[in-house]
C-alpha cells in the first residue's frame, strides 16, 4: 500500500468490463470464477439451512415418539378390562 489505510493493489476489486488490458477470454474466465465462488457460498448457506431443518424435524419426530410412549404407558384401560374379565370368571 502506498498510503496507510489503503488496500493493496492485488486486493482492489476491479470491474472486468471496464478494465482496458483484459482480453475477452480473460473476462470470460473471471466471470466463470466469480460464478463458481457465488455457487459455493450458496451451497454452504443451503447446507447449513438443511442441517438446521433436519435437526428441527428430527427433534419434532422424537418428541412425538416420546410423547406417544408416555401417553400409552399412562393408559390403564387394558388392565381394567382384564380385572373385569377375572371378576366375571370368578363369579362364573
Amino acid at each position: 500500500p502506498e498510503r496507510p489505510g489503503e488496500a493493496a493493489a492485488f486486493a482492489r476489486r476491479i470491474d472486468p468490463a471496464q478494465e482496458p488490458g483484459l482480453s475477452p477470454e480473460q473476462r470470460r474466465l473471471m466471470a466463470q470464477v466469480e460464478y463458481a465462488q457465488r455457487q459455493r457460498v450458496l451451497q454452504r448457506r443451503l447446507r447449513s439451512r438443511n442441517v438446521l431443518l433436519a435437526l428441527g424435524i428430527g427433534a419434532v419426530t422424537l418428541g412425538i415418539y416420546g410423547y406417544t410412549f408416555y401417553s400409552v404407558s399412562q393408559e390403564r384401560f387394558l388392565d381394567e378390562l382384564e380385572q373385569e374379565a377375572e371378576a366375571a370368571r370368578a363369579r362364573a
